[in-house]
């Protein structure tokens, strides 16, 4: 049963972190890319639109749903969409970046629709696939697959770009997307058949549907704004550094690999945490230490010319992020409706990346109008508004 256990978080693990890593390399390496090519600083922040699916990928999610009845349709669907997501990245691997940069982007933009779509049928197979009680680990998997793809795809893939160039990258990236399907394969499940009443198909309808269930607004508003104490100060601690006088290599340091590894050792320590608690006590417990990385830099900020002040507030800020993240996966699949798996659970993670969304665009704005000091009081109110909405959204629930 163990080993059972473990071959499926494994296969969650492969297919997360291989979503993930190209994902990271086309919004943060190809920018630099783009700036060594003289692009404009304008066009170099267009190429965030390439994320754009995974935005509006609910809009096809009951698409999903409607043809992947089961967990052998959910997988099928997972190869047919990383199988052609490593196909059009192997494509962009044959177009040279400095003469065809726009066919090269509609390309991104094809292979991160893929990938949006692999997320669906991946998200809607561990719901079905996880006991209830296996959901926090399955979600540590899906936490840490992001942060490992953040890391690697955004920095260890710069230093190799320099090594092997475009066109090996590409290719080794496409050959590794290809490779993650091999723990998917090998692990075969007894599969899950669902029966719909005939009366009722999945279609573009459910969407709306979702908001119309009962008690959903308190959900929706956790969803919203669990994350949003943490956006901000994530947003803006890169400029802060800069305005400290700190290197890009020292920020690259503390950012991009101190932090995000501390965000993967804590997005696992989450999974076993939540194991031991209902889901009502796991949010009372990490909307509490939210409150900590608010309160590090709200009173310290002004020392964090200290490396060592650095280090701790970005351990505090992505470990505490990390472990939200399997929280709010783990409370959105208790959420969804059946024979909707992909379409629920894919509504409710745009919304946590909506409010994230528009916390970020906020930050810069308050930061410049009220200074650092003000960003940070603003992120204590949130994290104060946090904890009561979660007491809104747990209200008289004893969830297991």
């Amino acid at each position: 049963m163990m080993a059972e256990k473990n071959k499926k978080l494994l296969t969650l693990l492969s297919l997360y972190v291989a979503q993930s890593i190209p994902m990271s390399f086309f919004t943060t390496v190809v920018p630099v890319i783009m700036r060594q090519q003289h692009y404009s600083l304008e066009a170099i922040g267009l190429m965030q639109l390439v994320k754009l699916p995974w935005v509006i990928k609910f809009l096809w999610a009951p698409f999903v749903d409607r043809t992947g009845s089961s967990t052998s349709g959910y997988k099928r669907w997972i190869f047919y969409a990383e199988g052609f997501y490593a196909l059009t990245i192997a494509i962009i691997a044959f177009i040279d970046p400095a003469h065809h940069f726009p066919v090269i982007v509609v390309m991104m933009v094809v292979a991160v629709t893929a990938s949006a779509t692999q997320d669906i049928a991946t998200d809607a197979w561990a719901i079905l696939t996880l006991h209830k009680e296996e959901r926090s680990l399955g979600n540590s998997m899906q936490s840490t697959g992001s942060f490992v793809g953040a890391m690697v795809g955004g920095g260890v893939l710069l230093i190799v770009y320099n090594q092997l160039g475009w066109s090996w990258l590409l290719l080794g990236l496409a050959l590794f997307v290809l490779l993650a399907l091999i723990p998917l394969y090998l692990y075969k499940p007894s599969a899950v058949t669902r029966k719909r009443p005939r009366s009722k198909s999945v279609s573009f309808k459910d969407i709306g549907g979702f908001f119309r269930q009962e008690k959903v607004w308190p959900h929706i508003a956790f969803l919203a704004i669990f994350q949003a104490s943490l956006t901000g100060i994530m947003t803006m601690i890169k400029p802060l550094m800069i305005d400290l006088d700190y290197s890009a290599g020292a920020v690259g340091l503390v950012a991009g690999i101190f932090g995000t590894g501390m965000g993967v050792l804590c997005a696992m320590a989450a999974g076993m945490i939540m194991r031991k608690l209902s889901r009502k006590q796991a949010a009372f417990l990490f909307a509490s230490l939210n409150l900590l990385p608010v309160l590090f830099f709200l009173f310290l900020h002004q020392y964090g010319h200290l490396m060592w002040v650095m280090l701790i507030g970005a351990s505090l800020l992505w470990g505490t992020f990390a472990m939200g993240m399997v929280l709010l996966f783990t409370v959105a699949m208790d959420q969804v409706r059946h024979c909707r798996e992909g379409t629920d659970f894919t509504l409710q993670i745009v919304i946590v990346h909506m409010g994230s969304l528009l916390v970020a665009v906020s930050s810069g704005i308050i930061a410049d109008a009220f200074t650092y000091t003000g960003l940070f009081f603003v992120s204590l109110v949130l994290a104060l508004l946090n904890m009561v909405v979660v007491y809104w959204r747990f209200q008289g629930k004893n969830d297991s």
